[in-house]
């Protein structure tokens, strides 16, 4: 008999589990906007909140507050918040800060169904593996935060983790081009995104069906 995967409560039934990270800036009105539209789109979506309500202006505010918080808080919040609903199979997304803390958490959770990155990574850890975990990387060319090399080394190495990634830059976006509230939003290249994006999670749940259905056949 062929070997097939258990399908957990919420991975079918046309839904996927997002945990979406807010940015640096905090829980701004643009990640509610951004997880209405993936509830839209019919996937069930949770926004923690990081910064116990603090939001900010300028990234240099916003990081001057996560360092007071300390990376390891940040992570611990992280981590309180998505472990309500990791068993359900959990897409990992986020911005900027938010998609390093959803990156950190994807890698070291063997039921992560995705990983999508909106305007940024973060560090690998040497040990890191995981079997095929789709990755959907979108940023801005350039983008100060996230430079050239950096993302050649970053892709190479999510690679050798044994991910599944796919990067989309965009020529001429500011960093955070996806919040229509920000200097840097840029409507062409954030619409693309979530086209995209929304793209890359139908065909997560594409898969989750498929497998789902092996499952009750005993594939």
């Amino acid at each position: 008999m062929a070997a097939h995967r258990v399908v957990t409560p919420g991975w079918h039934h046309g839904l996927m589990n997002i945990v979406l990270f807010h940015s640096t800036l905090g829980p701004r009105p643009a990640v509610r906007q951004a997880a209405d539209r993936l509830r839209e789109a019919g996937h069930q979506v949770w926004t923690p909140d990081l910064f116990e309500g603090r939001t900010f202006d300028t990234v240099e505010e916003g990081m001057a507050h996560q360092e007071e918080i300390g990376k390891e808080e940040l992570l611990k919040r992280a981590v309180l918040a998505a472990a309500p609903y990791s068993e359900r199979g959990l897409v990992y997304a986020g911005f900027s800060l938010g998609a390093s803390v959803a990156q950190t958490l994807a890698l070291g959770d063997h039921r992560s169904r995705g990983l999508l990155l909106l305007h940024g990574t973060s560090d690998i850890a040497a040990n890191a593996s995981v079997d095929d975990l789709p990755v959907q990387l979108h940023v801005a060319e350039p983008d100060a935060f996230e430079t050239d090399d950096w993302l050649s080394a970053w892709y190479l190495q999510m690679g050798r983790t044994g991910a599944d990634v796919e990067v989309y830059r965009y020529a001429g976006a500011g960093h955070l081009y996806t919040d229509p509230g920000l200097p840097d939003y840029d409507e062409e290249a954030a619409e693309a995104t979530w086209r995209v994006a929304l793209g890359f999670l139908d065909s997560l749940r594409a898969q989750d069906e498929t497998a789902g259905a092996g499952d009750q056949t005993g594939e």
